[in-house]
Parts: structure tokens; C-alpha cells; sequence
């Protein structure tokens, strides 16, 4: 229970880890210190629903057809083998700094608004969530229940850090260098879960 537990929370920190529009305005509010317990919560609540429908639909699915288990981690497996060469591609050319774009300050209707958005009309964010981790969950059945809840401690830990710590956190997010680094674990990681996904296929 443990090891899934452990499971999910590097696998779901993986991914929230990468560059993208809701993290740059995770950043920059807590950068502004403006709205980031609204924003925080928002992008952590999305992410644990998300979540744990991915984990329990996911197993429900495959238990209703067995069949459903191995197409689903088939196709997770060539996700995250293309996931992790553009994560490859992304350190070849050098990174890319996580820099919040400078705007005037909103009301917190209108941040959050934009964070609902950001959020839920993203489509990775359903790959992520419902088909990757429901996908990867199955590989520590019955402890499925042990991975989400990792999944989600993960995507908790990683806003709130980012929200409240992004002061500290900027200097270091503001290196090219720091995300080829990140950039070729993630790969890394992706890659290995894509040779496990297909092992257990």
C-alpha cells in the first residue's frame, strides 16, 4: 500500500511538473501574492476530482471488461512514450523558463475564472488524470485506492508550493538550466513507466 501510495505521488508530480499555462498562473499570483489560496484551491480540488474519477472509473471499466484493462494500457504506454520525448525534445532545446507574463492585478472572480478555465478546458489535463494514472493505477491492484490518494497529496503539495513558495522558488524557476534537468527525469521516469505499462499489458 505504501509502495502505491509512493507510486502515485511521483508519477502525478511528474506530470504536473511541466510547463504549461496553469502553472505560469500559479506563479504569478504567488509571485503578486494575489488570490493563491483561491487559485491553489482550485487547481488542487480539480485535480483530486479528476483523479479519483480516473482511478475508480478506470478500474470499474476494466472489471466490467477485462479487455478494456489492456487496450487502455496499451494506449497509456504510447502516451507516455511520446510524453517523455517531448520531454526529450524539450531539454535538447534547452528548457524553457518558467517566468509568469506581468499584467495588472484582477479581482479574484475574474483569477479564478481564469484558472477554471486554464484548468478544465485543458485536454491534457483529462489524458493526465483519467486515462494515465487510472491506466498506471492498475498496476498496484487492489492498492488502487493507496496510488490515488498518492496522486492527489502530490498535486496538493506541488500548488501549494508553488503558490506559497514562489518567491522562493522563482530564482530557480527562472533557469533554463533548472528544467533541462527536469525536463530529462521526467522523460526518464515517463519511458520507464511506458516499459512497465506494456510489461504488464
Amino acid at each position: 500500500m505504501i509502495t502505491a501510495a509512493f507510486s502515485g505521488f511521483f508519477v502525478s508530480l511528474s506530470l504536473i511538473f511541466a510547463i504549461g499555462a496553469q502553472n505560469a498562473l500559479v506563479l504569478r499570483q504567488g509571485l503578486r501574492r494575489e488570490h493563491v489560496g483561491t487559485v491553489v484551491a482550485i487547481c488542487a480540488l480539480s485535480d483530486a476530482l479528476l483523479i479519483a474519477v480516473g482511478v475508480a472509473g478506470f478500474g470499474a471499466a476494466a472489471e466490467a471488461a477485462p479487455w478494456i484493462g489492456t487496450v487502455m494500457r496499451l494506449a497509456g504506454a504510447a502516451f507516455l512514450f511520446v510524453y517523455g520525448a517531448l520531454r526529450f525534445r524539450a531539454a535538447w532545446q534547452g528548457g524553457a523558463a518558467l517566468v509568469p507574463t506581468s499584467a495588472p492585478a484582477a479581482p479574484r472572480r475574474q483569477v479564478a475564472m481564469a484558472c477554471l478555465l486554464l484548468t478544465w478546458a485543458n485536454p491534457h489535463v483529462y489524458l493526465d488524470t483519467l486515462m494515465l494514472i487510472g491506466s498506471v493505477s492498475t498496476r498496484h491492484a487492489p492498492n488502487e485506492t493507496a496510488f490515488g490518494v498518492g496522486a492527489v497529496l502530490a498535486s496538493l503539495v506541488f500548488f501549494v508550493a508553488l503558490g506559497y513558495g514562489a518567491r522562493g522558488l522563482a530564482p530557480l524557476l527562472r533557469r533554463a538550466t533548472a528544467w533541462v534537468v527536469l525536463e530529462v527525469a521526467m522523460g526518464v521516469l515517463m519511458w520507464t513507466l511506458a516499459a512497465g505499462l506494456v510489461w504488464n499489458a
